[in-house]
């Protein structure tokens, strides 16, 4: 690691019961920036061995004082790792952005995001409450809630903290035991979230983090007969494979699989207003994002209008070295610069509307794709219905609102949407149309407020995250039926 973020931990280590210790093959994986291609640090490669260590300090923590401490008193730890959060903001956004490859203003607001859902589930985690049900004369009837219990989190390199804290944040304020997984392609950020749950004082096996290799560490986790309860970010493949493995335990799941999200301009649109948000939705992150709006669908009446508008952003980007915080990073491995090199090459066909440029600074060991639109793109192309997770967005045309409709569902996927219509009847009408877990009028991600619960259907997966209501999904429901006279 450089100078501009030291470590305070050893990344070579997983924390299990509250110790830091290597893992019990003691081999390690590399990580390796991917702004230049230079190795960063080794992790450790935790395996079945660590992943069974992991889940046995959880429940023990369960069984002791993690189990037992109040509601009230899990919330004041989680506030108090939300402050130390912030305290260490800059460097948490150095380890991501040379790990992930994001530009330090993005890395820095999602740690800032992460000491939000601190925050918001410290305060949250005395705040869920039973029923009382009407029943039979001599009953009182009502319900608890209750955690899961031991609870496995499998995180994707994207978005690292934001993840852990709608994730992880939620389960602890539930009370369940958490034995986290980040991937193998960036998790410091991870550790690091790991060793500030040690300063703050959460009690041992309350937290434990394993690193390694998804088919190693989180095969076992997700197959793991003492785990309660699974939350998968990723791919569909790779989630479809945690499902059938959890489903051997009969253990339930949340899946949050990735999206392929519309966004809809209508002829009375403000176009002033959409305009930022229908590229920077698609170029954040350098497009490795679950709800990146990757489509954008236009009617005829303004179509050329936007499609001259978007170009003259598109051009104006540039990308480059995460430090030198431009617009877009690179993407995380030269792997994943494979793949959307692929789909661009499948866009032959196609009308370029316009390209980024890369800066003069960007290594040619860097994983970076110039940002790329394309127009006039028909609605069943490749690049219209297959998740691209780059920096590529294609404008599609459309008629009227039944058309738009149709173009907007026709995907396997049904995460996010975004609707730019000053018509009210219009927008009650497609929020109820589309095919999306989150529908946002006028906008797009509200500023991705940690308060609004999060998931999609269709192959984006099934359950919610993020907001109040992923404590439910956190937690099971205990009906208890007193029969007095």
């Amino acid at each position: 690691m450089t100078d501009a973020a030291p470590l305070w931990f050893d990344p070579a280590l997983c924390l299990i019961d509250g110790r830091w210790q290597a893992p019990a093959g003691g081999e390690t994986l590399p990580l390796t920036n991917p702004s230049d291609g230079s190795p960063l640090c080794q992790i450790a490669r935790g395996d079945a061995r660590d992943i069974n260590a992991a889940v046995a300090a959880a429940r023990a923590a369960l069984e002791g004082g993690w189990g037992e401490m109040t509601a009230t008193d899990r919330g004041r730890i989680l506030s108090r790792m939300g402050q130390m959060v912030l305290e260490r903001c800059e460097t948490l956004a150095q380890l991501e952005a040379m790990d992930v490859g994001k530009p330090l203003t993005q890395a820095r607001a999602d740690a800032v995001a992460l000491a939000r859902y601190l925050e918001f589930y410290g305060g949250a985690a005395d705040k869920l409450h039973g029923d009382t049900i009407p029943y039979q004369a001599g009953y009182t009837v009502y319900t608890l809630r209750e955690p899961h219990g031991v609870t496995g989190h499998i995180v994707p390199w994207n978005y690292p903290m934001q993840i852990i804290g709608r994730s992880v944040g939620a389960a602890l304020a539930m009370g369940n035991a958490c034995v986290l997984k980040p991937a193998e392609e960036a998790c410091l950020t991870a550790l690091a979230f790991a060793q500030i749950a040690v300063e703050a004082g959460l009690p041992a096996g309350a937290l434990n983090v394993v690193s390694g290799i998804g088919a190693e560490a989180g095969a076992a986790l997700a197959g793991h007969p003492g785990v309660d309860h699974i939350s998968f970010t990723g791919s569909v493949r790779t989630g479809a494979l945690v499902q059938q493995a959890a489903g051997a335990n009969v253990v339930p799941v949340t899946l949050e699989l990735g999206g392929k999200s519309p966004q809809l301009v209508f002829d009375d649109a403000d176009l002033d207003a959409a305009l930022p948000f229908l590229v920077n939705a698609g170029i954040q992150n350098a497009g490795q994002t679950c709800s990146a709006a990757s489509r954008i669908l236009v009617q005829r009446g303004v179509y050329d209008q936007v499609r001259a508008a978007m170009a003259e952003a598109y051009s104006k980007l540039t990308v480059g070295p995460a430090l030198s915080d431009l617009r877009l990073g690179p993407l995380i491995s030269t792997r994943q610069k494979e793949i959307v090199e692929g789909y661009l090459a499948k866009g032959a066909d196609l009308t370029i509307a316009a390209q980024g440029v890369l800066s003069d600074a960007a290594s040619d060991r860097g994983a970076y794709v110039r940002p790329t639109l394309f127009a006039d793109v028909a609605a069943d192309h490749p690049l219209a219905q297959e998740e691209i997770f780059g920096p590529v967005q294609v404008l599609i045309p459309f008629e009227d609102e039944a058309e738009a409709v149709r173009i907007a569902n026709s995907t396997e996927y049904g995460l996010v949407a975004g609707i730019w219509t000053r018509d009210g009847a219009r927008q009650m009408r497609l929020a109820k149309r589309l095919r999306a877990g989150q529908v946002f009028l006028n906008n797009y991600g509200a500023g991705g407020g940690v308060e609004l619960p999060f998931g999609g259907v269709g192959k984006s997966g099934h359950g919610r995250e993020k907001g109040f209501k992923a404590l439910y999904g956190f937690s099971q429901l205990k009906t208890v039926a007193a029969y007095h006279g």
